[in-house]
């Protein structure tokens, strides 16, 4: 046998020998102290003359050769590091176990002759995971990167068990255990190969019994129980918040107890010694002994350094006078508020001015008295200029979709504001994760006063398909829709771009066809966000057609010679402005419909044959400034209102209107009277239908609609959204009356099923859809809907998941509308008032969609008993 290269060969070595040996013995059981470099007196130049590889492996001579580092004719020292650092190489491969290197023989005085002795890591044949659910153990696999053929290392099997106990801590299972065994595979291939048995025992939740204060006396315990925001005690009482024991929550809360200390005056307060003790296997209780200090003030406050803000512009920002009581953590906001990226500071006060690189530190200077002065020492350094603006990540989206939306620019001065805005406005695209957005400085050079910025995106599924078939109305429904909302028009002949439609330009195009056996209704829709390319003019066109047969109530079939038919085309215009500020943005539409009755009598007109015409103009003005994921918006608010009119007619066309309204009183009379002949009454009623076709030949209206919601964070996710609705519909010449179209109809899910009268559906939980009318003279509920109505609604939302594939989140809400038909009567807080519970799902290829469970207090017009539960499905739109 050879002798092992680590020793010497001279005899007259032999303590040397002994010391090497001892050494080498601990390198090679320690496999991360073989890297250390070894000194060893005495050591003999060698030749290598060959190198020959023995042991159970499955890689060429060469390959573990070449992994050595050892090359024939080399000339190394033995012992010595080379020998030392081929053994490192090996073993830093993860491929090899029980490593040696021998000195075979020697010849002619200096020619080596070395053996690699090694064995083959094993490779992983299959995993099985016991004591989590069947769902939970592909997860487990995944994460921990426990795959089919990887090696499996002691690495491996220690991170392995390190993160799954860590991760039930995490989930309040303090007592979690885990076991990783392994299973030598006996079987003909000629490889090492090993199963993997994973036991876990996640124990159950420990929950927190007690928490005890000592040393407190400026604080209640129960003031600074409700100081730690995570870590609660037990109380059954509570709902909102569970109580276990998670270590990194309760290191929080810790240094949430002395903030609540340091934001009362108490600066030197501290936590001098803490206890977990164990009650049983689902209890701890906690011990925390405070020393609280003494009560301190603001003194002096003077200001080092500046040279682009005076000291008045910096007090005003940092607002703590002289005898203020002593605030630490306000202190800190005041100059870097870290948990609000557009906070009121100083520090962002600089950095919106160019000055990425300045430093702003507050010095105590003195604290005589318990009074403390400080000197806040600013270090305002260069102001800084974007050199390269790039974009990573955008595999679908062109370039130029993205660029036309950064507020920064190559040689723009660096604005903190403007890379918020940036992200906000990417995010609005919903072309990308919001939650997935992030921005890399790369390439900082104070001294010269430039820095490179890179977004980087994740692209989302922005297109989405509608498929509904279902029985109603005498027949089967059906209905496909597509939007595509990332759309490239000029690559819709070019045959390779169908991946499976253009896309990549920003545009939205939109076709949807719902069809019975009864009706026909096609939409086409598209909108350019910026025309021409240069600057934030939308432009937008739509078309639509509706075909309504008449039921033949002799077959039960529909009577094709009888058909109400609507044709609608709307162009659009809108755009960005910077007055008062840019989240503002005016839109204007032009919108023309026209209707055509074939022998169709509806309740909408009283002539069955004719037709009418709505040509409007609508101009709105909105203000969105909600950040960051248009799903799931964290803050801001969002306001709209338009005003939609046409022409006012009856002015310049000469007809009279008071005339032609008391005849048609008259008529009604006449027709009302069964006395009279029905040949007259006939003929009335035929004259009534004129009467109306000249009414409604043009149709005459104003629309003032006006909407605000607001979002507000109230604690990390958990966000309040109330929100404000007001419409009202009129007419120019009350001799010519309120149209019977364009209405309101309030009440149930919102969604806007097939109809012919332009009406809008305004969502109220709690009641069946459309069922809050105006009430007539005689106290009775109309159909027609109303010409007033508002609406008043609360909504607190909290996520369960924000992921890339889809975007979860439940809420509770209140809300309350009514609607009438003339503002003498017109109680905008003489409400329909209900509240409940509900869910929303958003995913890309389907949209949004939900489900809420409402309850009525109040009974719907007509009746007396509260509408009480009403299950409300959601599908595509926003309450």
């Amino acid at each position: 046998m050879g002798k092992q290269v680590n020793k010497l060969i001279d005899s007259k070595l032999l303590k040397t020998q002994l010391l090497f040996t001892l050494l080498l013995t601990l390198i090679l059981s320690i496999p991360s102290a073989v890297a250390q470099e070894l000194t060893v007196q005495d050591s003999k130049t060698y030749t290598i003359a060959e190198i020959t590889v023995n042991g159970e492996t499955s890689f060429s001579e060469q390959t573990i050769i070449a992994y050595s580092g050892l090359r024939k004719g080399e000339e190394i020292a033995i012992p010595g590091e080379k020998i030392s650092k081929a053994i490192t190489k090996l073993w830093n491969s993860n491929l090899f176990n029980n490593i040696e290197i021998y000195l075979k023989d020697v010849k002619n005085g200096n020619q080596a002759y070395l053996e690699i002795r090694l064995t083959d890591l094993p490779e992983l044949n299959e995993v099985k995971i016991t004591g989590v659910k069947k769902s939970k153990r592909e997860k487990i696999i995944k994460e921990n990167k426990l795959d089919k053929g990887v090696k499996v290392t002691e690495n491996l099997i220690t991170t392995s068990k390190n993160y799954l106990i860590n991760t039930y801590k995490k989930d309040g299972y303090y007592n979690s255990k885990v076991a990783i065994n392994t299973i030598e595979v006996q079987d003909s291939i000629q490889k090492a190969r090993v199963n993997m048995v994973v036991r876990i025992d996640k124990g159950s939740k420990v929950k927190v019994k007690d928490i005890d204060f000592t040393g407190n006396e400026v604080f209640t315990d129960n003031k600074l129980k409700a100081a730690m925001k995570k870590t609660k005690q037990k109380n059954f009482i509570r709902v909102y918040k569970r109580s276990k024991y998670i270590e990194a929550d309760y290191k929080e809360d810790l240094k949430a107890v002395i903030d609540k200390y340091k934001e009362n005056g108490y600066r030197d307060a501290r936590i001098v010694a803490d206890s977990i003790t164990v009650v049983d296997d689902k209890n701890v209780a906690i011990g925390i002994h405070i020393e609280e200090g003494e009560l301190y003030t603001f003194g002096d406050i003077s200001f080092i350094g500046n040279t682009v803000y005076s000291d008045e512009q910096l007090k005003r920002v940092l607002r703590i006078e002289k005898g203020d009581e002593y605030n630490g953590v306000m202190l800190e906001k005041r100059i870097a508020d870290n948990t609000s990226p557009d906070a009121l500071d100083i520090t962002n006060m600089y950095q919106n001015n160019g000055y990425l690189f300045s430093t702003i530190n507050p010095v105590e200077v003195s604290a005589e008295g318990n009074v403390i002065d400080l000197e806040i020492r600013i270090s305002e350094g260069k102001p800084v200029h974007f050199n390269d603006i790039t974009i990573v990540g955008n595999e679908v989206t062109n370039d130029k979709v993205i660029y036309r939306e950064l507020y920064t620019r190559p040689g723009q001065l660096y604005k903190k504001s403007n890379v918020i805005r940036t992200i906000r406005e990417l995010s609005q695209l919903g072309f990308f994760d919001a939650e997935q957005i992030g921005t890399n400085f790369k390439n900082p050079k104070p001294n010269e006063g430039t820095i490179d910025l890179e977004y980087s995106v994740v692209e989302t599924g922005s297109s989405q398909v509608e498929l509904q078939g279902g029985y109603g109305g005498g027949g089967f429904i059906g209905t496909l829709g597509l939007s595509f909302n990332n759309f490239s028009l000029k690559n819709i002949l070019n045959k390779d771009a169908y991946t499976p439609v253009p896309r990549g330009d920003g545009q939205k195009l939109a076709l949807r066809l719902q069809a019975s056996q009864f009706f026909q209704t096609y939409s086409f829709s598209f909108t350019e966000p910026w025309m021409g390319g240069k600057k934030p003019v939308q432009f937008s066109t739509s078309f639509s057609h509706s075909k309504q047969f008449s039921y033949d109530y002799r077959t039960g079939r529909p009577d094709r010679s009888r058909s109400f038919n609507v044709t609608g085309v709307t162009l659009g215009l809108a755009k960005r402005l910077t007055i008062p500020d840019d989240y503002f943005s005016i839109s204007h539409a032009l919108t023309f419909q026209h209707y055509n009755l074939n022998n169709y009598n509806t309740s909408l007109f009283t002539f069955g044959d004719g037709y009418s015409n709505n040509l409007a103009y609508t101009i709105g003005l909105s203000r969105n400034n909600t950040y960051n994921d248009p799903i799931y918006p964290t803050g801001g608010s969002n306001f709209t209102v338009s005003a939609k009119v046409t022409f006012p007619y009856s002015l310049v066309n000469g007809v009279d209107y008071r005339a032609l309204r008391d005849e048609r009183n008259e008529l009604d009379e006449f027709v009302s009277d069964t006395n009279n002949p029905e040949a007259d009454r006939v003929e009335a009623v035929d004259r009534i239908a004129e009467i109306d076709q000249e009414r409604f030949k043009w149709l005459e209206f104003y629309k003032i609609k006006f909407r605000v919601d607001w979002y507000s964070e109230l604690a990390k996710k958990l966000v309040l959204k109330p929100s404000l609705e007001f419409g009202f519909l009129g007419a120019y010449n009350p001799n010519r009356g309120v149209i019977p179209f364009e209405r309101f109809f309030l009440g149930g899910d919102g969604l806007a099923n097939y109809t012919l009268d332009g009406r809008e559906t305004i969502a109220l939980r709690g009641y069946p859809n459309q069922s809050i009318q105006p009430l007539d003279e005689n106290g009775n509920p109309t159909n027609d809907g109303g010409t007033i109505y508002n609406k008043f609604s609360l909504e607190l939302r909290y996520p369960i998941t924000l992921s890339q594939t889809a975007k979860i989140y439940g809420l509770t809400f209140l809300e309350g509308g009514v609607t009438y038909n003339d503002f003498h009567d017109y109680n905008p807080f003489d409400l329909k008032r209900s509240a409940g519970v509900g869910v929303r799902i958003f995913m890309p290829a389907f949209g949004l969609l939900g489900i809420d469970f409402g309850y009525g207090f109040d009974p719907v017009p007509g009746e007396f008993n509260p509408s009480r539960w009403q299950t409300h499905f959601i599908i595509g739109q926003q309450f």
